[in-house]
């Protein structure tokens, strides 16, 4: 059985005010999942699951799959916009974390880069998972934490 692989990165979470702000983000890959499905997890404990080749293609070319749209911005950046009932949440990441992880996803899996012929997964998200007393922290000190 071969190793999931975990990647932790920093993206940049878009807002509608001037800043943007870094944020941690978990990459995952398990290889014993066949649908070649990729985990972006965020920092409230939400977890997307979306086919690796959205990531892939996302790359090269503006590409949207149900809640998920990936497109590239430049040479360096990738932004990858999330939707849900919560609402919008978009992210941008280095083009070379992505790239170093799916070369590492493709090692693993002994797969080509283009998962040819395969029917596209339909990107997912997961319930947030309950909050650590450390997160709740540090949202409230952020003026993020609504009490919910």
């Amino acid at each position: 059985m071969s190793p999931v692989i975990h990647e932790h990165a920093r993206a940049r979470l878009i807002t509608d005010g001037p800043l943007t702000r870094p944020v941690p983000v978990e990459l995952r890959y398990d290889p014993a999942d066949e649908r070649r499905t990729v985990h972006i997890g965020l920092p409230d404990g939400t977890d997307w699951a979306f086919g690796r080749d959205l990531l892939e293609r996302g790359l090269l070319t503006p590409i949207e799959r149900g809640d998920v749209r990936v497109w590239p911005c430049g040479r360096t950046q990738l932004i990858v916009e999330l939707h849900s009932t919560d609402g919008v949440e978009v992210f941008q990441f280095e083009i070379r974390t992505l790239i170093r992880f799916l070369a590492r996803t493709r090692a693993q899996s002994g797969a080509p880069a283009a998962d040819g012929g395969r029917k596209p997964q339909p990107p997912s998200r997961t319930t947030p998972r309950p909050e650590s007393a450390r997160t709740v922290a540090a949202r409230a000190a952020h003026g993020q934490y609504d009490g919910t």
